[in-house]
């Protein structure tokens, strides 16, 4: 999926068990503010409780944030961007909305990570049953500004990125793995509410499609 960022903005949702259910603007499941608005909304990160994580919203912080940690960061001007944080984000002319933090980065500057072909469980998470391959997801910036979240079924860390810097990402960041957390959603609207439609085909899912509470934190992509 590619989004135009003059169209559409991120919000980053905490889970009621990964961040809590107080505290936050957009909480564990998609707000009355966004209903009408959402186009989409994609998996999180590794549970918070992982290494190598972050997570900060509205001033609210679940996870302290890290340097070095690759990084979604959400200005309060409505713009995206990913990098590694306090190695070029966030800019020191934009005030920070929010950010979330997972490993290192799995592509940058155009270039997949060098860990990606042979350190796959250590350095890009554990998965069900020890596999290298295993459902992947991760978001992409490209060098317009565009955000592309790419995820499969089977992948290893590798083709995950290669993927994303074929739709043009430049840095990207791995978001979580495992069929039972990978999940992405289209929503339409109509007069009788608002209905979602899986982007993955054959994806496990989540239970109530983010429009009811969710124990994990996700993203929404809400049109401006």
């Amino acid at each position: 999926m590619r989004f135009d960022q003059a169209l559409v903005r991120v919000d980053l949702h905490a889970g009621s068990g990964d961040g809590g259910v107080s505290g936050w603007r957009y909480g564990d499941q998609i707000a009355p503010q966004e209903i009408n608005l959402v186009i989409a909304a994609v998996n999180g990160g590794f549970k918070l409780t992982y290494h190598n994580v972050g997570f900060m919203s509205g001033g609210h912080v679940a996870v302290a944030l890290k340097a070095g940690l690759a990084s979604i960061v959400t200005y309060t001007d409505g713009t995206t961007d990913i990098g590694t944080w306090r190695a070029g984000l966030p800019s020191p002319r934009r005030t920070v909305y929010s950010v979330l933090q997972n490993q290192q980065l799995l592509v940058d500057n155009g270039v997949v990570a060098a860990s990606a072909p042979g350190c796959i469980i250590a350095c890009w998470g554990k998965t069900v049953g020890g596999r290298a391959t295993t459902a992947r997801s991760g978001l992409g910036i490209t060098a317009s500004g565009q955000l592309v979240w790419g995820a499969g079924e089977r992948l290893v860390p590798t083709e995950l990125a290669s993927a994303l810097v074929a739709a043009g990402a430049i840095r990207a960041i791995e978001l979580d793995i495992n069929p039972y957390w990978v999940a992405s959603y289209f929503y339409t609207h109509h007069a009788s509410g608002s209905a979602a439609l899986p982007v993955v085909p054959g994806q496990v899912g989540i239970a109530g499609k983010l429009l009811e509470p969710y124990s994990r934190d996700f993203l929404t992509f809400v049109a401006k």
